[in-house]
């Protein structure tokens, strides 16, 4: 068959699925997307600027079927009968990244974690810029990687890659894999099972050889008990907030010392990320930074004037002398927890979205130490107001981010902090967590 004949069919029209669009068009394919839902007004344009077929509201199974791969939006689980009807008639379903993986030579820097990929992923990125290597950034943040690699030709590439992704991948292999932590995430998706959720992180170090490398976190037990499942076949390179690593990176008392390639020490009050966590982040960053040969030097610029990324810790304004912070990325109990732990002033809390099996036992210290006052921006927020109300007495309901940000306002006084980190996803009142934290920042700024 004639290469322009070729027949690839996409689900999903996002992001992910109109840059593979793209990308399968400019290599030759015929290529058909279907989305289930509405398609958004910019991804139509390009689809049609392109002349590439695609439908909407609906999914055409005699397109669909037409090619022997079909290329899925990282949303749609592979448990559904769509999907395991297509396999069924073997038909291969892949992900966007290892689609556009065939067509690049170029090195590829891989970051995954339940909590901290998207902050490690810039500052990867950051570390590389400043250190004169040119790098695109993207994946499950910013542009997708089918688009990058249509319209970029970079030499490195550092992509955020979330489980969804990762699960849809095969032949694809990372030059320095980074595995950030494991922690319940998404378990309505695995069956409520760790075991199936953390092998599909682990999945960021397959393919890998003796030639490449495999950061990971050596004080996360459950990427320990991952590592004797699955073990890599790369170098690998472990951080540590605990133990000495003799390959990798740790952190004693108040200075962190990376050991490849001649020692770099630096001291935590020096790095511009705050917190316990973005210690493990910017070990894994310095690491990968050495890895590929940078200065000590300029990584040690790099990791002390680092900007963080919105929505994830975001300062927005001090009013009236109380402090508003946006970490609206924190759709999940763990990255709450590490918000909360970085608290230094009394805070008015405010949580709550659409719960994804969440546990908040394990928040109830620091919200005991720390919290003031709670309030739930959600529809459904029982669960949260049951979880605490017997040891927080002021708990009230917001149904927007204006009316949660009044509330707040109220509650808080001089020197005290407003902290936006809602342990849940957003979708019950928000498009997505941008669009919930840009409304808080608006309401902020409104007062």
């Amino acid at each position: 068959m004639q290469e322009n004949l070729r027949h690839i069919a996409i689900l999903g029209a996002g992001e992910s699925g109109v840059g593979a669009a793209l990308l399968a068009k400019s290599k030759g394919y015929h290529v058909f997307v279907s989305d289930a839902g509405n398609i958004k007004p910019r991804f139509k344009k390009e689809l049609e600027d392109n002349a590439i077929s695609y439908e909407e509201g609906k999914h055409s199974m005699d397109q669909l079927t037409k090619g022997k791969e079909i290329i899925k939006s990282p949303g749609i689980s592979n448990a559904s009968e769509l999907i395991q009807s297509f396999v069924s008639q073997g038909i291969r379903v892949i992900g966007e990244i290892e689609f556009a993986s065939r067509y690049t030579d170029a090195k590829i820097i891989a970051i995954t974690g339940s909590n901290g990929k998207t902050t490690t992923t810039h500052l990867v990125h950051h570390v590389l810029k400043k250190g004169g290597i040119e790098n695109s950034i993207g994946g499950n943040v910013g542009q997708s990687f089918a688009r990058q690699i249509l319209e970029e030709n970079a030499s490195v590439y550092v992509l955020e890659l979330s489980s969804f992704q990762l699960e849809d991948m095969f032949e694809f292999k990372a030059d320095i894999a980074i595995l950030l932590n494991i922690v319940p995430d998404h378990l309505d998706r695995y069956n409520y099972s760790m075991d199936l959720y953390g092998a599909a992180k682990m999945r960021i170090h397959q393919n890998q050889t003796k030639d490449d490398w495999f950061i990971y976190n050596a004080d996360d037990k459950e990427i320990l008990k991952q590592l004797k499942r699955f073990p890599p076949n790369s170098r690998c390179a472990a951080f540590s907030l605990e133990n000495l690593q003799e390959m990798g990176g740790y952190l004693n008392q108040e200075q962190i010392t990376i050991t490849i390639k001649n020692k770099l020490t630096m001291s935590i009050h020096e790095l511009a990320l705050k917190g316990r966590h973005n210690v493990q982040n910017s070990l894994a960053s310095g690491i990968a930074g050495r890895l590929l040969d940078i200065r000590k030097e300029s990584i040690r610029e790099s990791l002390s004037d680092f900007t963080n990324v919105e929505h994830r810790l975001e300062f927005v304004a001090k009013v009236n002398g109380i402090e508003f912070i946006n970490d609206s990325k924190a759709t999940n109990i763990n990255a709450a927890w590490y918000a909360l732990e970085s608290m230094e002033k009394p805070t008015v809390w405010i949580a709550g979205g659409v719960d994804k099996g969440n546990d908040y036992e394990e928040l109830l210290p620091l919200v005991k130490d720390k919290v003031k006052a709670i309030i739930c921006l959600g529809v459904e927020n029982q669960k949260i107001v049951e979880s605490f109300r017997d040891h927080i007495e002021n708990i009230y309901e917001a149904k927007s981010a204006l009316e949660a940000v009044v509330y707040a306002y109220r509650l808080a006084k001089k020197d005290e902090t407003v902290l936006l980190s809602p342990a849940c996803a957003s979708f019950d009142l928000f498009d997505n967590y941008e669009d919930r934290g840009r409304q808080f920042k608006q309401a902020v700024r409104s007062l």
